[in-house]
């Protein structure tokens, strides 16, 4: 069996073995479970298909991404009537806007791994 490589995006995520590589498709599907909420994690067609796996990923993650923006567009005007103070206000908008950041990242490192998985289904 010849294994292939790809080369590999600055968005491949550490986690993931190189495409081509022994074993790749394992350590994707692996870090991609970790990516979705647990009870999609353990449905036979997303452990036997890692694409649907990553496809699930892909949405999961553009959520999560809607959801922290609403909350860093909402925040200013939100949390005051909780009775924060500004202190705790300032420090929480800091945490959405890299929380955005990190699923953004998360985001481009998901459409890699699934372009990955998707070319090597074709072979």
């Amino acid at each position: 069996m010849t294994l292939t490589t790809t080369r590999i995006s600055p968005d491949w995520p550490c986690q993931v073995k190189s495409p081509g590589s022994y074993d790749w498709e394992r350590t994707a599907a692996k870090w991609l479970r970790e990516l979705v909420p647990a009870r999609y994690a353990s449905y036979p067609a997303l452990i036997r298909h890692p694409v649907l796996l990553a496809r699930h990923a892909q949405i999961q993650v553009q959520h999560e991404i809607r959801v922290a923006r609403t909350a860093l567009q909402t925040a200013r005007a939100d949390l005051p009537a909780l009775g924060l103070p500004e202190s705790v206000i300032e420090h929480t908008i800091k945490l959405y806007a890299a929380e955005v950041r990190q699923l953004q990242h998360i985001a481009r490192s998901v459409r890699a791994v699934t372009q990955a998985l998707v070319d090597n289904s074709v072979r």
